[in-house]
């Protein structure tokens, strides 16, 4: 039966750092060629191939190691699908330098705990989005994403399809993003 400890990080968005996390799982005892990773994507999404990865590595006897639950997962259910799969395949879940125990009354208490507030705060954060997103978009601030084409081009390229001159598929619109390409588009 082997004994490693597989580990296991995640940011939600491509700007965060894992210095923290993979830090916190080298000093868990976690050797850095056995951290795997997820940079932008959420606790809720299921398809990360970092975890899935992390989990494949694992065989009975080993330990999975997070620094927190809500790295791993951020709903009560998915942390529960994740830790009894483990379960299952005899591994052991440490949060943190803690090994979580699923037979343990105390061990489930707290895992239930960490996992609803792990799932409390994914709430939290979404909330505040959509707020933060009303008031922007109240003020005139969200606009959501910027056209590609200028006014000018998109007329343009109207106006060629509509003279029955080219079909939508054969307007070169990719190409006139990055620079001139059409008659009478110069740039902007």
């Amino acid at each position: 039966m082997s004994k490693i400890m597989v580990g296991y990080a995640r940011v939600s968005t491509e700007e965060q750092d894992l210095t923290a996390q993979r830090d916190a799982l080298a000093s868990l005892g976690v050797e850095p060629e056995r951290v795997y990773v997820d940079h932008g994507f959420t606790g809720r999404n299921k398809n990360r191939a970092g975890l899935h990865e992390a989990l494949a590595a694992c065989r009975a006897g080993d330990t999975f190691v997070v620094t927190k639950l809500d790295r791993l997962a951020r709903s009560v259910r998915d942390a529960h699908e994740i830790a009894d799969g483990l379960a299952r395949r005899e591994i052991r879940l440490s949060i943190g330098g803690s090994v979580h125990d699923p037979t343990d009354p105390m061990g489930k208490l707290l895992f239930n705990v960490l996992a609803m507030i792990a799932e409390f705060e994914a709430d939290l954060i979404s909330m505040r989005t959509r707020e933060g997103m009303k008031v922007a978009k109240a003020n005139g601030r969200l606009r959501g994403k910027q056209p590609k084409l200028t006014v000018k081009q998109e007329t343009h390229l109207l106006e060629l399809h509509d003279a029955g001159k080219h079909t939508m598929t054969a307007l070169p619109v990719l190409e006139c993003v990055s620079g001139p390409c059409l008659p009478g588009l110069g740039d902007e």
